[in-house]
């Protein structure tokens, strides 16, 4: 027994510097607005919007830790609300650890109400709801009394009586949003602004866990960021920042991206297809560095991040950090443009 509790230790606190682990890691936490607070669920440009998320990290530490995620969201009664409409969508995820392969899986449904306000101000607040799944490969612990006198020996018998069977829990979380967008009166001004801060609690009802080491704390996330269009150039600064706070443990991540924008308007339909490149680096204090890429064709946008680690955890990984890749889709395009039509413009959190 004292060797499970040794391995779940690792295998939950691992993950990096001062964060505790328990809820899923993405360094693109901009890139998946749903797991980071439920009141961003329907608020973007656009009906519909889908996205992917991938992450492995710690290769040379153990076996990869590995994340996937999988979000669509929508707009709801857009057309009948005159200034307010809802936000209904669904996220899942499943998350792999270490040798044991500790996992997680969860599936969530969120639901919020967007109300938009006089002078360009947006207000939504959200819930959200679901179950979660964690389990171990038991199959994978080696003991003490399996050692032949050369090596671990897994035909031996342990002896052990411990059993982990999967087991399931209900998870709820809230959360409240604020978003303001001032958008350029011509195409070539290229002076847009956009903020948007938010405050989210995961976790409420902070579940009791049956063999983790410790309970699943409820999280508090605050986050903001800007989108700072300069004037008369394709350029535009997005700096983003967002503290987590579950239990003993926080996490800060904060930086910028530079976003370069490749305009081309159709001459037949009106429409602007617009290509767009963003670069930059984001830190996760005491902890690592994160370049960060991501290119946008129209709907579509790709982005790839690679942690640099700079922690005590720096030897052990070899130097070797976490690739994260992430996709999205939004329909209609959300840089559709015509007459009548306002420049829609993408924006990262």
């Amino acid at each position: 027994m004292r060797y499970q509790l040794i391995f779940l230790v690792l295998a939950t606190g691992i993950i990096g510097g001062s964060v505790s682990a328990q809820n899923v890691h993405l360094s693109q936490y901009y890139q998946a607005p749903l797991l980071l607070n439920p009141a961003l669920t329907g608020v973007f440009n656009g009906d519909q919007r889908a996205i992917l998320n991938y992450r492995n990290q710690w290769a040379s530490v153990s076996d990869p830790f590995t994340t996937y995620a999988f979000s669509y969201d929508m707009s709801l009664l857009k057309e009948k609300g005159k200034n307010k409409y809802l936000g209904g969508g669904l996220y899942f995820f499943r998350d792999v650890a270490g040798d044991t392969k500790y996992a997680t899986t969860s599936a969530n449904l969120s639901l919020s109400s967007i109300i938009t306000l006089e002078g360009g101000h947006d207000l939504s607040v959200g819930l959200q709801g679901g179950f979660a799944q964690k389990s171990i490969d038991a199959n994978q612990f080696e003991w003490g009394s399996q050692f032949d006198g050369t090596a671990h020996n897994p035909a031996i018998e342990s002896g052990e009586l411990a059993v982990f069977e999967p087991y399931a829990f209900g998870d709820f979380s809230a959360g409240i949003s604020w978003s303001y967008a001032k958008e350029s009166s011509t195409m070539s001004a290229g002076d847009d602004f956009y903020a948007c801060a938010g405050i989210a609690i995961f976790h409420a009802n902070a579940p009791k866990l049956k063999y983790d080491v410790e309970p699943l704390y409820r999280e508090l996330i605050i986050h903001g960021g800007t989108y700072l269009g300069i004037k008369n150039t394709p350029l535009a600064l997005v700096p983003n920042v967002i503290l987590m706070r579950q239990g003993p443990s926080t996490e800060v991540n904060v930086g910028a991206l530079v976003r370069y924008s490749i305009r081309e308007e159709s001459k037949y339909t009106g429409f602007l297809k617009e290509t767009a490149f963003y670069f930059g680096v984001y830190s996760r204090l005491g902890d690592a560095l994160i370049p960060t890429v991501i290119f946008e064709l129209t709907s579509y946008s790709l982005g790839i991040s690679y942690d640099i680690v700079n922690s005590d955890l720096q030897e052990a990984a070899g130097g070797k950090g976490g690739i994260e890749i992430s996709f999205s889709f939004i329909s209609p395009n959300p840089f559709k443009y015509g007459k009548g039509t306002r420049y829609r413009r993408r924006s990262l959190l």
